[in-house]
């Protein structure tokens, strides 16, 4: 049962004489408790819906187009809270944060429906043989799981959760029955790295082809660690033998399958100074979001762009862009080709050091606005930032309006005095606002 939070005007819900506040019990006799209920039991041309309207029931009979909506909205996406999670694993970065930061930031989630509606990952720690039987039955694919090893009793030391190693057949029952998985495993040195890696990799492997991809990613860890899981960061060698590691297996995957089917993040690359693969290495790019191959994706976007815009703009401009430590290297170089393809410009690249979550931390989308504003002051007071100064749009949260710190874009800005834009992780997009 969920409640009627309000109704579409003109919908055919109000048509229908339906209200806010009246609780939506059943569609076509079907309990409907979450969003994946009764988007999947509303599908049909032909809908009746049981509700209750001040302790009376009646119902509603609907004719529709296949897929249509009918104007009911409620007061969360989800229809119901988010499912969180169960979970103390050694590498949590929730458990990393400092006091003080937004609320919403200390919420760890582990919910099967977000895994298909919006890409997150989750432990299946949750889940029970009902769900994995409804998402079977309503085709809820792909769903994206944290595996972090396949071997049963190191996963329940990792994760601090009994069910961590059982659960583990609930990827097979969704694979014999067809529902594609895009897995992940966040590596700890010593832990689930090495003999762990290799079977881990031979146990999904066999998997194949629900399991469509396996992302291999360093767990972050950042300088609030106190009475933590003690963990070692991977060194420059270790993550070029990751590399090596992943990318035997892989290639045998290939040959025997097709696919490479295993990635490593980029991460390890920049970290080991291995240069990163081409374009095709990553068959369609089906972890970008999770950091596998998306500086090669950017590169390839940015040259095909660059090859197609030539800005003959004989003015002379500045234009300075910030980002973290790991994509400084690679930034810098888009910014000479990018110099090469609009006369009259300069590329200021600046690289900011995670003082907040500590040195260790690398990547743009974990900076906060302070450190950013602290280490590129010196150079707004002695003008060099130039006209603008461009970011990631990933240092911000999704709504876009907001760091990690609580900053927001225009308080930067204006604590700056510069103008500030905000790029995506697209190549073509990233040249543009560059060039102007």
């Amino acid at each position: 049962m969920v409640t009627v939070f309000r109704i579409v005007p003109g919908s055919i819900a109000e048509k229908k004489g339906i209200k806010t506040g009246d609780k939506l019990h059943t569609v076509n006799g079907n309990e409907i408790r979450d969003v994946l209920d009764y988007r999947f039991y509303l599908a049909d041309r032909k809908a009746e819906l049981s509700l209750e309207r001040d302790g009376v029931f009646y119902n509603v009979a609907i004719q529709k187009e296949m897929y249509a909506d009918i104007g009911l909205e409620f007061e969360t996406y989800l229809m119901d809270e988010k499912h969180s999670c169960r979970n103390r694993c050694i590498f949590c970065f929730i458990d990393q944060l400092p006091k003080g930061m937004r609320e919403s930031l200390y919420f760890k989630d582990d919910d099967s429906r977000l895994s298909f509606l919006m890409g997150n990952y989750i432990t299946l720690t949750n889940l029970s043989d009902y769900d994995i039987q409804r998402i079977i039955k309503m085709r809820i694919s792909p769903v994206n799981v944290s595996v972090h090893t396949m071997n049963p009793s190191l996963r329940i030391s990792m994760m601090k959760n009994k069910r961590a190693g059982e659960t583990l057949k609930y990827l097979k029952e969704l694979a014999d029955s067809g529902i594609e998985l895009n897995c992940q495993i966040v590596l700890c040195k010593g832990i689930n790295d090495g003999d762990e890696l290799e079977y881990s990799m031979i146990e999904l492997e066999k998997l194949y082809p629900s399991v469509v991809s396996v992302s291999i990613v360093p767990a972050g860890m950042t300088r609030y660690r106190e009475n933590l899981f003690p963990l070692e960061a991977f060194s420059e060698d270790d993550c070029a033998e990751i590399i090596r590691q992943v990318t035997r297996f892989g290639d045998r995957c290939v040959k025997e399958h097709g696919s490479r089917i295993f990635y490593c993040g980029d991460e390890f690359y920049v970290k080991s100074g291995i240069q990163l693969p081409d374009d095709d290495f990553y068959e369609g790019y089906p972890q970008i979001e999770n950091g596998v191959g998306m500086l090669t994706s950017m590169k390839t976007e940015f040259d095909i762009a660059a090859e197609n815009i030539h800005n003959t703009d004989p003015r002379k401009r500045t234009v300075s862009v910030a980002t973290g430590c790991a994509a400084y290297d690679f930034i810098r170089e888009l910014a000479v080709k990018a110099t090469a393809v609009s006369e009259g410009l300069t590329v200021n690249v600046y690289k900011i050091i995670n003082n907040f979550f500590g040195k260790s931390i690398t990547v743009a989308g974990l900076l906060t606005g302070k450190d950013i504003y602290e280490q590129l002051l010196p150079y707004s007071q002695s003008g060099r930032l130039g006209e603008k100064l461009l970011l990631p749009r990933v240092m911000l949260r999704a709504e876009g309006d907001l760091f990690l710190d609580g900053m927001t874009p225009q308080e930067l800005s204006e604590s700056l005095n510069i103008k500030i834009e905000f790029a995506d992780s697209d190549g073509e997009d990233f040249l543009r606002k560059v060039i102007n």
